[in-house]
């Protein structure tokens, strides 16, 4: 593990610049692409932590427009939130802001633009957030895996500008044509026989769904949006990851010295490599044992037997059924809506920043929403300041996460306390669905 953690949580707020710079995305025979990245990287400078230090970082914009930085799955002071708008004016460009706060939770997180956020993370406003846990993990080694895809012109190498296209924002959200794992096409990493991997997966795309399976690797689940499951779940099937989610794995490589292991990625066409392990000489004669559970952070245990009941339907886009909506507080048709720029709606509203979605949240209320997908398109739907529980077809709680996926034409509960004070935004994580009418917030006082 970094010893850097214990003294960045003492020492002085670190800047991070947020600025335009080249980078190699392409294969070399490529020229370079201009990004928007941190510190003029993408991804952007891994930060690591220890649980319960804190986080201090001076956002510097030497952008062209404003900015801010959303700290996500990060439980939070709302003012430390990052959403412009709702819990900061965004920085303009020249200024500086700074985010201070404690990290409470171990897990694997990310951080990224929250301003215009369907162009700015489309050209790189992202990194990893890592908050180790108190004891070190029985592993060989870990790799922080940051999935991503950029739409590309390939002539010119650089990323196609038409960020609030019609199609994007009414269809499926910005797709790219080229896949990258760290910012490279093919990653491919050393191995060795037997030895035990635990692997970070953040899922940093606009809107794609990564659809992955282990090859050569064998392990389990861990974790899911950074909090531990109560057990380590084996991992037999595709593993699905939808935008903005994380999930922690811990595999044995079980491939042959020689032989190469993969993290596949099965999308709509042929299987490929999303990244590659190359086994070399010098692993471990045999394998170890099942890993025990990550320590449990401290999250308030649901009761849904007194939880506040309520419904969020999402409606619209290509193909929905959706003939008007409010924008503003008025009644509007559908031609207007989308002559406006919006294309979906969350209860009849077209535009859920005007209010909260729902009557104000007593602080420690427990609550479940039912979040019904009445699209034809998957959306990722993330809750800011709180994690949930999403609540299985049997009733019962299940797994803790801070951004679900629903399929199209599917009911999701979610259930939490409303523990953190503040106004807290509720939004599909298909960033140009949330900029297209897919947002709202809660308010929790």
């Amino acid at each position: 593990m970094l010893p850097a953690s214990t003294s960045l949580a003492a020492s002085a707020s670190v800047e991070l610049n947020a600025l335009v710079a080249d980078i190699q995305l392409l294969p070399e025979g490529y020229g370079p692409t201009s990004i928007w990245g941190f510190d003029g990287t993408a991804p952007g400078p891994e930060i690591r932590l220890a649980q319960g230090s804190r986080l201090q970082r001076r956002l510097v914009n030497s952008l062209p427009e404003p900015t801010s930085i959303h700290w996500h799955g990060v439980r939070i002071d709302n003012a430390m939130d990052g959403v412009s708008g709702l819990t900061q004016n965004a920085v303009p460009s020249g200024e500086t802001f700074e985010y201070d706060f404690v990290v409470r939770d171990a897990g694997t997180y990310w951080y990224h633009a929250h301003n215009k956020s369907f162009e700015q993370v489309a050209r790189g406003l992202s990194g990893a957030l890592i908050i180790e846990e108190p004891d070190e993990v029985d592993v060989d080694r870990e790799e922080v895996l940051i999935l991503d895809d950029w739409l590309l012109d390939p002539d010119t190498a650089q990323i196609v500008g038409d960020f609030a296209a019609p199609h994007a924002m009414s269809h499926g959200g910005r797709i790219g044509n080229y896949i990258t794992t760290n910012s490279v096409y093919n990653l491919a990493l050393d191995a060795r026989q037997n030895e035990r991997l635990r692997l970070r997966l953040i899922n940093a795309s606009n809107a794609r769904i990564f659809p992955l399976r282990l090859d050569g690797l064998q392990g389990w689940t861990v974790a899911l949006d950074g909090m531990p499951l109560v057990k380590p779940l084996p991992i037999t099937d595709t593993i699905v990851l939808g935008p903005a989610q994380r999930i922690d794995l811990i595999v044995d490589v079980v491939a042959s010295e020689g032989e190469t292991a993969h993290v596949v990625h099965l999308g709509q066409g042929d299987a490929f490599s999303q990244v590659a392990f190359e086994v070399r000489a010098g692993g471990a004669v045999k394998r170890r044992g099942v890993p025990s559970p990550l320590p449990p952070n401290a999250l308030s245990m649901v009761d849904l037997g007194k939880a506040r009941a309520m419904s969020l339907t999402m409606e619209g886009g290509a193909m929905g059924g959706l003939r008007s909506a409010t924008l503003g507080g008025d009644s509007k048709s559908i031609g207007e809506i989308v002559d406006a720029g919006r294309f979906w709606a969350f209860n009849g509203a077209a535009d859920g920043m005007d209010g909260p979605a729902f009557a104000e949240l007593s602080q420690g209320e427990h609550v479940r929403i039912a979040i019904a997908n009445d699209t034809v398109f998957p959306h990722a739907m993330h809750l800011h300041g709180m994690h949930f529980y999403e609540i299985g077809n049997d009733g019962n709680l299940g797994a803790l996460r801070d951004t679900t996926l629903i399929e199209r034409g599917d009911t999701r509960e979610i259930a939490f306390v409303a523990d953190n004070p503040g106004k807290w935004l509720l939004h599909c994580h298909m960033l140009s669905h949330a900029a297209s009418g897919m947002s709202t917030w809660i308010d929790v006082a």
